[in-house]
C-alpha cells in the first residue's frame, strides 16, 4: 500500500503562535510547512504534494471553508482537518457537510494534533500491521487445531473465524497472508466432509439428541420466539447466500438493527427444492413428498419451490400458531419494482410477513452462461463486493429499513451457501441419474476418485424422497463439480471456476440466521 508523505501543510493567520506546535511534529519526524492565508496555501499546494492539511476555518479575508472547495479542485483526496475556535453546532453541521477528514478545536496541544494526523496519514497502515501480526499469531493455532476432534459447534466457530480472517485480510490488501489462509481450505473442507459423512444420519436418527440447528427448525426454534413477543414480523429467505456474504451485509444493517447472528445446517442436498422446502415446512424432503404428494415430483424445478407459502402456514399450524402470512418471491427486477411500489404495504402490521430474495442464486447461477457476470464476480471477494453492491441499493434494503421505521423486527436467513468449484470429479452413472453438478441421485452412481464425493446407500438416511429400489445419492465434497467420461472437456470449460451447491462443505452447509431488532 502507497504511503502519503509525511508532510503538513499548516493554513492559519496566527501561524507564528504555532512554532511550538510545529517543533514537536518535526521532532515525530513529520515535515510542516505554513501559510497565513488561504491564497499562499493554494500556490504551495501548486507547487509541491502534501500528506494532509490543517485548515484554520477562522481567517481574515477568505473563510476557511471556502478555501476548503479551492483546496478540493485543486486535490480531490487530499486529507483536510478542520481547525476552529469555533464550538458552535452550526461550524460543525457544515464542516461535516463539506466532509472534512477531521475536526479540531482550539485551544488544541500538541499531543492532539499529533494523533489526529498520525490516525488520518498513517491510521490504515497501522491497523493494516495489526491485522497481520493477529493473524501471523493465530495462523499457527489454527494449524495445530485440525488435530483435534471437532463436535458442530466447534465446526461453527473454526468455519466462522475463517470467513472473519478471510474478509479482514482481503480488506487490508494483505495478499500474501490472504493466499497463507486460502491454503487452509482444501484441509478445512476434507475434514467437514468425513465429519460430516458419519454426523450427519446420526442427527436425522435422533433428533432429540445433541445436534445443531437444521433447515427444519428455523421457523420453530428462530421465527416462533419473535412471534411470542411481536405482533408483526418479516422473515427474509435471501437464497443461495453465503456466510461470508452475510458479513459484509451486516455493518449496513446496523444504524437500524441490533443484529444477533447465530448459525444453523443446511440439509442435504444443499439446493433449494430441498433446504428451502425445508426450511418453511420444518419437514425433511421425504416427509413432505409423503404429506404432499401433488407437490411433489420428480422434476427438480421451480415447481417444487412452488408451495412455501402454503408449507410455512402449514408448518404454523402445526406448531399452533395461527397468525396471518403474507408471502412475496422476488425473482425478477419486475418483482423488485412491483414491490418498490408498495413498500409501505407489503409488511403487515400483524403476523408474518415472509418474502424470497432470488438476486444471490441467479448471480452464482448466471455466470455459467454469461462471460461479464464471470468477470464481473470471479472470485469470492468480488462476489462479496458485488452483492453488498446490489444489497445497498435493493428492494430489500428499503424494506428492512422500512421494518426499522415501523418497530417491526425481522429474521434474515439463507437455505444454502456456494462454493467456488475449480476440481472436475468424473462420475460413473446409468442413464437414471439426474444431472446436477454437485449431487447425484442414481441406482448405480461412484466417483472415479472416492475423496471427491459422498455416497449415500439409502434415502432413508437422509431422509429424501425415494427413487425407485435400491436409489444412491451422491454428494459432491471439496471444490468439485461433477463430470460424465465422456463430456470431459464440455463441462471442464462450461463449469470451472463456476459457483455451484448442493454438495457438502462448510460455505454450502453453515449459513447465517440474524435476529434484527429495530433501534428505538
Amino acid at each position: 500500500m502507497a504511503q502519503p508523505p509525511k508532510s503538513v501543510l499548516w493554513i492559519d493567520d496566527e501561524a507564528d503562535l504555532l512554532e511550538s506546535h510545529r517543533i514537536f511534529l518535526r521532532e515525530k519526524g513529520f515535515e510542516v510547512d505554513a501559510a497565513s492565508n488561504a491564497d499562499d496555501a493554494v500556490e504551495m499546494l501548486r507547487r509541491r504534494q502534501y500528506g494532509i492539511v490543517l485548515l484554520d476555518e477562522q481567517m481574515p479575508g477568505k473563510r476557511g471553508l471556502d478555501a476548503y472547495r479551492e483546496i478540493r479542485e485543486l486535490d480531490p483526496f487530499l486529507p483536510i482537518v478542520m481547525v476552529t475556535k469555533s464550538e458552535e453546532d452550526a461550524t460543525l453541521r457544515e464542516a461535516i457537510g463539506v466532509d472534512v477528514r477531521d475536526y479540531l478545536v482550539k485551544p488544541i496541544n500538541p499531543r492532539q494534533v499529533l494523533s489526529v494526523i498520525t490516525r488520518v496519514l498513517e491510521g490504515p497502515r497501522i491497523r493494516q500491521q495489526a491485522i497481520a501480526r493477529s493473524f501471523v499469531e493465530r495462523f499457527r493455532a489454527m494449524e495445530m487445531e485440525r488435530q483435534r476432534d471437532l463436535r458442530w459447534r466447534d465446526w461453527v466457530a473454526r468455519y466462522a473465524e475463517m470467513v472473519e480472517w478471510d474478509i479482514e485480510l482481503a480488506q487490508a490488501r494483505e495478499q500474501s497472508l490472504y493466499d497463507s489462509l486460502q491454503a487452509l481450505y482444501p484441509d478445512l473442507r476434507r475434514e467437514f466432509a468425513a465429519y460430516f459423512r458419519d454426523a450427519y444420519p446420526t442427527w436425522l436418527r435422533d433428533l432429540e439428541g445433541d445436534r445443531p440447528p437444521l433447515s427444519i427448525d428455523i421457523v420453530s426454534e428462530f421465527l416462533l420466539p419473535i412471534l411470542e413477543h411481536s405482533r408483526a414480523t418479516v422473515f427474509v429467505v435471501i437464497d443461495c447466500l453465503r456466510l461470508d456474504q452475510w458479513r459484509v451485509l451486516q455493518p449496513l444493517l446496523a444504524p437500524y438493527f441490533d443484529v444477533e447472528t447465530t448459525h444453523y445446517f443446511s440439509i442435504v442436498p444443499t439446493a433449494t427444492p430441498y433446504s428451502r422446502n425445508a426450511l418453511f415446512s420444518g419437514l425433511f424432503p421425504g416427509e413432505i413428498a409423503a404429506r404432499f404428494p401433488d407437490w411433489w415430483g420428480e422434476r427438480e424445478d421451480e415447481s417444487l419451490n412452488a408451495h412455501e407459502r402454503e408449507l410455512l402456514v402449514a408448518h404454523l399450524e402445526e406448531l399452533k400458531t395461527r397468525v396471518p402470512v403474507r408471502y412475496d418471491k422476488i425473482s425478477t427486477s419486475g418483482d423488485s419494482a412491483e414491490l418498490e411500489r408498495r413498500l409501505t404495504s407489503a409488511i403487515a402490521s400483524e403476523g408474518v410477513s415472509a418474502f424470497v430474495f432470488n438476486f444471490v442464486d441467479l448471480l452464482t447461477h448466471g455466470r455459467s452462461e454469461s462471460a461479464i457476470l464471470y468477470e464481473v464476480a470471479k472470485d469470492e471477494i468480488a462476489l462479496r463486493q458485488i452483492t453488498r453492491q446490489w444489497f445497498e441499493r435493493s428492494t430489500l434494503f428499503g424494506l428492512l429499513k422500512e421494518a426499522a421505521r415501523r418497530g417491526i423486527p425481522a429474521l434474515v436467513t439463507s437455505d444454502h451457501g456456494s462454493i467456488h468449484c475449480q476440481t472436475p470429479a468424473t462420475v460413473f452413472a446409468k442413464r437414471d441419474a439426474t444431472a446436477n453438478l454437485r449431487y447425484k441421485f442414481g441406482e448405480d452412481l461412484r466417483a472415479e476418485r472416492p475423496e471427491h464425493a459422498l455416497l449415500f446407500s439409502n434415502f432413508d438416511d437422509l431422509r429424501l424422497p425415494r427413487r425407485g429400489l435400491g436409489g444412491n445419492t451422491l454428494l459432491a465434497v471439496g471444490d468439485t463439480f461433477f463430470v460424465y467420461p465422456t463430456k470431459l472437456r464440455e463441462y471442464q470449460t462450461r463449469y470451472r471456476g463456476s459457483f455451484l451447491h448442493g454438495g457438502v462443505t462448510p460455505e454450502e452447509v453453515i449459513l447465517p440466521v440474524a435476529l434484527l431488532t429495530p433501534r428505538r
